[in-house]
């Protein structure tokens, strides 16, 4: 059965501005979230191009490309990169409605976490809004594989998360969490975790033109088996939780709440966005269903139409 205080779509109480830096340019990005009525989902508006480009649905849909961070487009090409810290915010504090006003191509990386998006919403709160919730309740298992690598969905009575990583290097090894996402989880133990990578990999970026924002403030540095960071991790296994985090936030780009457990190892953005685009090639695996309130029961409303695709995505090698 559902609570009530689950069956009810909810948006931000009031807006609330976020500013940091873009992490690939280096230039100044500032965000707005804005409240939004019932059934909006999740749509980002470029407010520095003319029209705005209102209408860039957070959806798998809208995403093309996936190698280093999640980047969503409308037709026309206008883009946001780096929505899976705040996709992953939004989903775990069940957020279904709200407006994404960003001032550029990329959303600022604040801290390289999500802890400033979750600081937002807990500072304006949320509102309960007259609509039914939609869930997607996953009905079989679905899977994905690449190499030794693979992402996959199954039937669950929650949305549950089992994420595995292993790297080649004795300072990460393998590394696994597993969680119910709720808001208190998501806050105290996958919101501050931060992205991460090799010192070489960034130099690299950095003469390609690329991860000119990427700092000490906003990465884990990682030379060797050492942590450049002076004040090190936030936990031990930070690496796996900023894996977790990257995956919450890619799997709500099903444009729904899941019901189902999600499972990766030596996963990243392109296979977490590919086991959505395999979920929704086979209608029999999946059902959209709207939670009643008055009867703590759930209506079948079918397999609803997502935005059309924008783009074929541009699946390239992964990057944390």
């Amino acid at each position: 059965m559902a609570r009530a205080g689950h069956a009810l779509q909810k948006t931000l109480a009031d807006s609330v501005c976020l500013s940091g830096i873009g992490v690939h340019s280096g230039e100044p990005a500032t965000v707005v979230l804005y409240p939004a009525e019932p059934n909006t989902g999740i749509v980002f508006i470029r407010s520095d191009l003319e029209d705005g480009h209102a209408g860039i649905s957070a959806t798998f849909r809208a995403v093309t490309a996936t190698e280093l961070c999640t980047v969503v487009a409308d037709r026309s090409g206008a883009s946001v990169s780096t929505v899976e810290h705040l996709m992953a915010a939004l989903a775990a504090y069940g957020i279904d409605n709200a407006v994404i006003e960003v001032d550029g191509p990329e959303m600022p990386i604040m801290d390289g976490s999500a802890a400033a998006f979750v600081e937002a919403f807990e500072q304006v709160g949320t509102v309960t809004q007259s609509s039914g919730r939609r869930v997607l309740r996953v009905l079989k298992p679905v899977r994905v594989d690449s190499g030794d690598a693979f992402g996959e969905l199954e039937p669950w009575p929650t949305a549950r998360f089992e994420v595995t990583i292993a790297f080649d290097t004795d300072l990460i090894g393998t590394q696994s969490i597993e969680f119910e996402l709720s808001p208190g989880l998501f806050r105290r133990e996958l919101s501050r975790a931060r992205t991460f990578g090799r010192i070489s990999d960034v130099e690299r970026l950095w003469a390609m033109g690329f991860a000119k924002g990427s700092s000490l403030d906003n990465s884990i540095a990682i030379a060797g088996d050492r942590v450049l960071n002076p004040d090190g991790t936030r936990w031990e296994d930070e690496f796996v939780r900023h894996k977790a985090l990257d995956a919450v936030g890619d799997i709500a780009l099903a444009g729904y709440p899941i019901q189902g457990l999600y499972r990766s190892y030596k996963g990243g953005h392109r296979i977490n966005v590919a086991v959505l685009k395999a979920l929704f090639a086979d209608p029999s695996a999946y059902e959209i269903v709207e939670l009643d309130t008055r009867r703590e029961t759930v209506r079948e409303v079918g397999h609803a139409e997502l935005g059309a695709a924008v783009a074929a995505a541009a699946y390239g090698p992964e990057r944390s």
